[in-house]
């Protein structure tokens, strides 16, 4: 009996401390209100996405060092070259591995070959894309983010980043609207057979 009086009151004492005024006020203080996200957040978050699931691997053209390839931040996520011819290799091979460029802008397969997309605000790049246009590219994988055209061709990881919530892809899309704009008319899709066109 005296073991339950003891557990009773000890509860009791429990409940009125966490019930109090005081406490009440302890717990509203520490609690953070969340404010709505600000065009500014909203660039800085998709800045550090783009620089978190490796953008810069492919649209970024390369300059050579002694470490090998870095990135060229003059042409930051401007895509392939549209001077950069790209040398002779092996078909045969081709069908059965994956080629990179130096630069890792272009990549050649069994589907063909495929050029990194310049992503500036430049009119040869996403600058008259809408933001609808991007959700679309990404969520569906539809070139240029319209309807009827080719897929999205390898290496373009977009069946993993169609699982980015809208939030986070407008997020990219409004940080990728702010860098420097760079006039660079990337190459057309080479594609290996019709059936490359034709969406998955």
């Amino acid at each position: 009996m005296k073991k339950c009086y003891l557990v009773f009151s000890m509860l009791g004492i429990i409940y009125i401390s966490c019930n109090s005024p005081k406490q009440k006020e302890i717990a509203k203080a520490a609690i953070p209100k969340v404010e709505s996200t600000t065009a500014g957040d909203k660039v800085t978050r998709g800045h550090q996405l783009v620089a978190s699931v490796g953008c810069n691997d492919c649209h970024s053209p390369k300059i050579m060092t002694d470490r090998g390839p870095e990135v060229d931040p003059e042409r930051r996520l401007s895509g392939h070259p549209s001077q950069e011819n790209l040398p002779p290799y092996d078909k045969e091979t081709a069908k059965s591995y994956v080629l990179f460029s130096m630069g890792l802008t272009a990549a050649v397969g069994p589907w063909g070959t495929s050029f990194a997309a310049n992503l500036t605000p430049d009119e040869t790049g996403i600058g008259n894309w809408s933001e609808a246009q991007f959700l679309k590219a990404i969520k569906e994988g539809k070139f240029k983010g319209m309807d009827g055209t080719r897929p999205l061709l390898p290496p373009m990881p977009w069946t993993e980043y169609r699982n980015f919530s809208n939030e986070d892809l407008k997020a990219i899309f409004a940080y990728l609207k702010t860098i420097k704009p760079i006039d660079n008319i990337v190459p057309a899709a080479i594609l290996s057979t019709p059936q490359a066109l034709e969406a998955k």
